[in-house]
């Protein structure tokens, strides 16, 4: 037999010990970095969060190791009996969260939800309708860039002028012009609730499958501080971050046995292989921190802080698309201000306050440099800040915005990132990380 003794350039024991703080300073370096940034700066990016410590540690867990093919019970791989736990545990917390039959946790992110449904569902060249991306719509509803826009002959609808609501003038008009096989509601930037009744109205109308797009708004539909979209649609789509607090991944639901059961073919082995058991781990965690008194509390606290900050907002002189929100999301128009939205976004990250440049309805400047900027309150009330806190963000908006107008906005960034510093110091996060 060879020798293998002499294998001393593989230390086994630092291998399976050493963490990478020990092994890759370039790269604990950058996750230093990163922590120090969540903990001091404020997060307003609504479709971002703060996780628990007990979901880092199930997305950091051994389950990484394990390849699972298929589903629990019938996996092309052996060893995998507590992966099936897991994933079992992500399921029935799932249907329990969202009082539906069946889900499916496996994939990755909310566009392969998405994408896993238009394989069930639909083909290539079926009309598909859903809300433009200029509207507050998401790129995988039909977007022209998207896969979505690609394969399918996508049709958008919008919304009013004059309210910023859903036109469903236009999207019963355009159901019947071009007669799609499914209808998609959602987006990424809408603040106002969605009447799921008249959009199932409209696909009955139609013949059309009727799809919801909860990435956004799911932690509130599980913590019952927003309608339910199950009690209306054929099948919806999530994200398991954003409002949910979750990992980063999606998840599929529906109470219709026949459309399980084609989503489950089309997620595997349609569109992935192996599924992610650490990060489905993760989403089972979550899902159960959901289903607590306590997250309903959170949930309808995401509400408030959003109104609150919105509202501080406008009083210092901006606009509010559709006039406020429903949800955590707010978008803010800056043109009464003669701002641009990649300005203010600069401006605020300078001042610790972190958002995103956002397009507004009917927006007259270009998608890199936008109107408005889009805040959102679930990440800020995961580290404890109330409506107090939320109106004076607000008001540090209006007060930077107004820097900014000015042509000189540098004292006022400077002053601003003092007041986030003691802000964020007094509800930090991950104690024991660091």
């Amino acid at each position: 037999m060879p020798d293998t003794s002499s294998s001393a350039s593989f230390d086994r024991t630092h291998f399976f010990s050493a963490g990478v703080t020990d092994t890759d300073k370039e790269l604990a370096d950058a996750i230093a970095k990163e922590l120090d940034r969540q903990q001091h700066e404020i997060e307003l990016i609504a479709s971002e969060n703060i996780v628990s410590k007990a979901v880092l540690d199930a997305q950091g867990s051994v389950l990484t190791n394990k390849y699972a093919e298929g589903y629990p019970g019938k996996r092309y791989y052996g060893g995998c009996q507590f992966v099936d736990l897991a994933e079992n545990l992500a399921i029935e917390r799932a249907t329990k969260l969202f009082n539906c039959t069946y889900a499916n946790v496996q994939p990755n992110s909310g566009s392969q939800a998405n994408q896993a449904v238009f394989q069930a569902l639909i083909k290539p060249g079926d009309t598909i309708l859903g809300m433009s991306l200029d509207a507050g719509g998401h790129l995988t509803h039909g977007a022209k860039p998207n896969q979505s826009g690609k394969w399918f002959n996508a049709v958008q609808y919008g919304v009013r002028e004059d309210t910023h609501l859903i036109d469903f003038d236009e999207v019963r008009s355009l159901a019947r012009e071009h007669q799609p096989k499914l209808i998609i509601a959602g987006g990424s930037a809408y603040p106002r609730q969605i009447d799921f009744a008249k959009f199932r109205e409209i696909a009955d109308e139609v013949g059309a499958w009727f799809l919801v797009d909860m990435a956004h708004f799911a932690g509130l539909v599980a913590g019952g501080a927003h309608p339910n979209p199950l009690d209306y649609c054929h099948v919806a789509t999530t994200t398991t971050h954003k409002t949910l607090r979750g990992p980063r991944g999606g998840m599929v639901l529906t109470n219709d046995e026949t459309i399980s059961k084609k989503v489950n073919s089309a997620v595997f082995p349609g569109i992935q292989g192996g599924p992610l058991m650490h990060v489905i781990a993760a989403k089972a965690v979550a899902f159960g921190e959901a289903l607590t008194d306590d997250f309903r509390a959170y949930a309808a606290q995401v509400v408030k802080n959003a109104r609150a900050m919105s509202d501080a907002a406008k009083a210092s002189g901006l606009d509010l698309v559709s006039d406020g929100t429903d949800t955590h999301v707010a978008l803010i128009d800056l043109r009464p201000k003669k701002v641009t939205g990649k300005d203010a976004e600069a401006a605020l990250g300078r001042a610790y306050i972190t958002c995103n440049k956002n397009g507004v309805p009917f927006d007259p400047e270009k998608p890199a440099i936008t109107s408005g900027i889009r805040v959102g309150s679930p990440a800020g009330t995961t580290r404890g800040f109330g409506e107090a806190e939320f109106r004076q963000i607000g008001e540090w908006i209006g007060e930077i915005v107004d820097a900014v107008a000015s042509g000189d906005s540098a004292a006022a960034e400077a002053r601003i990132a003092e007041d986030v510093k003691a802000l964020t110091a007094r509800f930090p996060i991950y104690h024991t990380l660091g």
